[in-house]
C-alpha cells in the first residue's frame, strides 16, 4: 500500500497499531496514485468510520457497526487517502486522555484526528431536549469558560493525542443569537475565550447562526489565530462566499467539513442515503470550490484537514475519491 502523501510533514496541526481482527479492503492502483499525488499536508477523512455499508470500499467485509465502532480505526487508517478522521462522540461528552491516547496509538504517525469541543462549551443555553432534564432552556454556567475548556477539553486533546492532534473544533449549534451575545457581543465574547486558550493546538470554530460570521468575527478568529471552520452546510452560505467574506485563505491552515447536502435536512438524508455505499448526489459545485480552497492553501504552503459526511454526497469515502481527483487535476468532472 502506498505511502500516504503527509508522510514525514510536521503538522501544523499538531506507534504502531494494535492487532484487529477488521480486514481493509483492497485499494486499485488509481486510489493509491491519487493519495500519491495529493499536496503535502492534505488530511482527507469522514466523519466517523463505523459503517458496515463500506464494505468493499475500507472494509474487507460487512462487519457489524459496533465491531467497526470498538476495532474498526486501524482498517481505516489503512486506506491511503484517509489521513484523518472526525471525532464527534467528545461532543456529547470530555473523554480522558487516556481514551484519546488509545486512538492515536491506532492510527500511523501522519494521521491527524479532528475532535469536537464538548458542547458545554458553546451552548449558551442548554436545550430544549431530554437529555438536559431540568437545565432545559436554562444558562449554561460553563459556556465559553476557559478554566472548564482548559481542564476538560484541551488538556485531555493535548495529551492523549499528541502530534496527532489535527484540530479541536467548538462548534457552536444554532441558538438564538441574543444568547450569544448577538453581532456585536459574540466576537467579543469569543475572542476573550479563545485568547485564554493555551498555544499550540489548532483551534477552529464551526458556526451554524450565518448572521454572526462578521468582520468583527473574522477578527477575533484571526488574533487568536483560531480557523473559521467552512461547514458545507444548509444553515451557511456556500463554501466560496464563506471563503471570500470571512478571508479563509489568509488562515494559517484550512479546515473544512462537507456535511450535508444542502437540499436535506439530517434524518432525511440519513435514511435515503443509508447504507452509505453510493454517490447518491454528486455536489459538484461544493466539491470543486472544496478543491480549489486546497489547492490554494498548497500552493501557499499551509495545510489543509477535510473532513466529509456521508450526508454530503450519500457516501463519504467515494465523496474523498472524487474530491481528490479535483485536487490534483485528474478529473473529468464538468466544472460547475
Amino acid at each position: 500500500m502506498a505511502t500516504p502523501p503527509h508522510a514525514g510533514q510536521l503538522p501544523l496541526f499538531g506507534g504502531s497499531a494494535p492487532k484487529s481482527c477488521i480486514s481493509s479492503a483492497p485499494v486499485s492502483e488509481r486510489v493509491q496514485s491519487l493519495a500519491r499525488r495529493l499536496p503535502p499536508r492534505v488530511y482527507l477523512g469522514t466523519s466517523s468510520w463505523s459503517f458496515p455499508g463500506w464494505d468493499g470500499l475500507v472494509y474487507g467485509h460487512a462487519y457489524p457497526k459496533a465491531a467497526l465502532a470498538r476495532e474498526g480505526l486501524t482498517a481505516y487508517a489503512r486506506h491511503p487517502l484517509l489521513g484523518s478522521v472526525g471525532l464527534d462522540r467528545t461532543f456529547y461528552g470530555p473523554i480522558e486522555a487516556e481514551r484519546f491516547a488509545q486512538y492515536a496509538a491506532e492510527v500511523p504517525d501522519d494521521f491527524r484526528f479532528l475532535a469536537k469541543a464538548h458542547a458545554a462549551c458553546t451552548l449558551a443555553r442548554f436545550p430544549d431536549h431530554p437529555r438536559y432534564a431540568d437545565r432545559r432552556g436554562q444558562h449554561n454556567p460553563q459556556w465559553l469558560d476557559p478554566h472548564y475548556a482548559i481542564d476538560a477539553v484541551v488538556g485531555p486533546f493535548i495529551e492523549g493525542l499528541g502530534a496527532k492532534a489535527g484540530v479541536l473544533l467548538f462548534q457552536f449549534s444554532p441558538q438564538d443569537e441574543q444568547a450569544l451575545g448577538g453581532r456585536h457581543g459574540f466576537p467579543e465574547k469569543l475572542h476573550a475565550f479563545l485568547s485564554r486558550l493555551p498555544r499550540g493546538p489548532a483551534y477552529a470554530v464551526e458556526l451554524r447562526n450565518h448572521k454572526l460570521a462578521t468582520p468583527a468575527y473574522r477578527a477575533a478568529l484571526a488574533d487568536s489565530r483560531t480557523l473559521h471552520c467552512v461547514s458545507v452546510h444548509p444553515t451557511m452560505p456556500d463554501v466560496r462566499t464563506q471563503a471570500q467574506q470571512l478571508q479563509v485563505l489568509d488562515a494559517p491552515g484550512l479546515v473544512v467539513r462537507w456535511m450535508l447536502n444542502p437540499r436535506m435536512r439530517y434524518e432525511a438524508a440519513r435514511r435515503y442515503y443509508h447504507p452509505f455505499d453510493t454517490l447518491v448526489d454528486p455536489d459538484l459545485i461544493a466539491r470543486h470550490a472544496i478543491a480549489e480552497l486546497v489547492r490554494t492553501m498548497s500552493e501557499r504552503g499551509r495545510p489543509s484537514l477535510v473532513i466529509v459526511n456521508n450526508k454530503a454526497e450519500g457516501c463519504a469515502p467515494l465523496s474523498i475519491e472524487a474530491l481528490a481527483e479535483v485536487v490534483v487535476g485528474d478529473s473529468h468532472q464538468e466544472t460547475p
